[in-house]
């Protein structure tokens, strides 16, 4: 399956002062199968999986002479490790930290040699070793987003509407109505790779169902991995808990059992840190950049990804795909996650980026799903999982934020603007983001 990831892979290949770069994200999101394609056009691709292959970690545990290192990895992998023509892969290089140092050498001694380096547990080595500054670079890469989906699918023609349409005419109401029906296929599956590709092979919903659950399950082995013995039964609970929470301020209170803040609290940071779950910091919204204004207390939660989020909740997709219409309005809170996982997606890749929320506490509870900046100003964005006509928010907002032109709503209307209020179907969040984000949309016209 093409990504957006691809382009950014491309351009980090022909730049001429490229560093090492590190390929971060959770487990199963597609990091490996992104650099074997981008390997597939180099003269030589030299994969080691230092997880698998224990021979190799033992290279890094001399010193850190990239020279030798690539003698002997050359000799591990049974092929010369040439720079200039050979695309070197370090997977699950979490599993040796000094490997992680070593980086910092291959850009400072060997700098025509291309390396990349990935693991599903990356930020926890980094944690322990640090990233030496200006000699390492990073891309972050997230589960499938829809445009990425609907371009798996072969939709690539509607994908090319949906960038390109304008906001101030209505797109067709049988384009829209179809996009809204794949739309609801994408909530039900969620973005994990291999869950999309098992669909389009197979489109067998307990397949699917089964999938996600065994995604869940390995996420849960790896809580002994970076959580202390004692730990792992919190983690456990938050990571159970994070989907019954998602559209409100998360609150640890509400988790069932004499549990206290300061046990649960860390056992949520490993899970953030492990990228399976984000947090929504509140912003005060006033000034750029948002996350100079936040609350550090005051956060909802996302789940990685809203098909693994349904599985364990144990919901039944089914009516995503019977019923899409009805679902958008019945599961509010996982449509408002959903916008959630598109803004991370389509967010700049060379950098860990948070999403945004704001709130006002009056007796009618004013709140913004979202604020993203655009236009060099912030943008609030209220997200309606039905038709969405009320939008006290947005007016309470706009009208004490007078730096902030106007705001997004995202529903299953059609195309508008009305005053400053500008209406888009949930389907084109792509749009949003990439008429803000030059490369953005040179990677997603990539994808078509």
């Amino acid at each position: 399956m093409k990504r957006i990831i691809d382009h950014f892979l491309c351009l980090w290949k022909e730049d001429s002062s490229r560093k090492p770069l590190l390929l971060r994200g959770a487990r199963q999101v597609g990091k490996t199968y992104s650099v074997r394609n981008l390997g597939a056009s180099y003269k030589d691709f030299a994969e080691i999986n230092l997880e698998l292959q224990s021979d190799a970690q033992r290279v890094f545990e001399k010193d850190l002479d990239p020279v030798r290192i690539c003698r002997e990895l050359s000799i591990i992998v049974r092929k010369p490790i040439i720079p200039g023509k050979t695309l070197l892969f370090l997977d699950e290089i979490q599993v040796a930290p000094r490997a992680i140092t070593a980086l910092r050498y291959f850009y400072e001694i060997m700098p025509d040699l291309h390396v990349i380096a990935a693991g599903s547990l990356l930020d926890f080595a980094i944690e322990e070793v640090g990233l030496p500054v200006g000699r390492i670079q990073s891309l972050y890469l997230y589960p499938l987003s829809f445009i990425e989906y609907a371009t798996a699918c072969g939709a690539n023609l509607m994908v090319d509407e949906i960038i390109h349409h304008e906001i101030k005419e209505e797109i067709s109401q049988v384009i829209h109505s179809r996009l809204l029906g794949m739309l609801g296929e994408y909530l039900a599956l969620g973005g994990m790779p291999y869950v999309v590709q098992q669909w389009i092979s197979k489109k067998n919903p307990l397949d699917v169902t089964k999938t996600h659950h065994a995604l869940l399950n390995s996420y849960r082995q790896d809580f002994g991995k970076y959580a202390r013995r004692l730990q792992v039964k919190y983690v456990e609970l938050i990571f159970n808990h994070i989907p019954m929470q998602l559209g409100r301020k998360f609150k640890y209170s509400f988790i069932e059992g004499d549990y206290r803040k300061r046990e649960l609290a860390p056992a949520l940071n490993l899970l953030v840190t492990a990228g399976v779950a984000h947090k929504v910091y509140y912003s005060a919204g006033q000034g750029i950049p948002l996350g100079a204004q936040i609350d550090p207390q005051d956060y909802k939660v996302l789940f990685l990804d809203t098909g693994l989020s349904q599985a364990l909740l144990d919901l039944d997709i089914a009516q995503w795909f019977l019923h899409p219409e009805s679902e958008f309005i019945n599961k509010g809170s996982l449509v408002e996650a959903f916008v959630g996982q598109e803004l991370l997606a389509y967010s700049n890749p060379y950098s860990k980026n948070n999403c945004y929320y704001w709130h006002k506490d009056t007796a009618g509870q004013a709140e913004i799903d979202y604020l993203i900046t655009a236009d060099a100003t912030i943008v609030p964005v209220e997200v309606k999982s039905g038709h969405g006509r009320t939008l006290k928010s947005l007016n309470i907002f706009l009208d004490s934020h007078q730096k902030s032109n106007y705001g997004i709503r995202f529903s299953t209307q059609n195309y508008s603007i009305h005053q400053n209020i500008h209406s888009y179907p949930l389907y084109a969040i792509g749009k949003v983001m990439s008429d803000q984000k030059k490369d953005l949309k040179e990677a997603i016209e990539k994808l078509v």
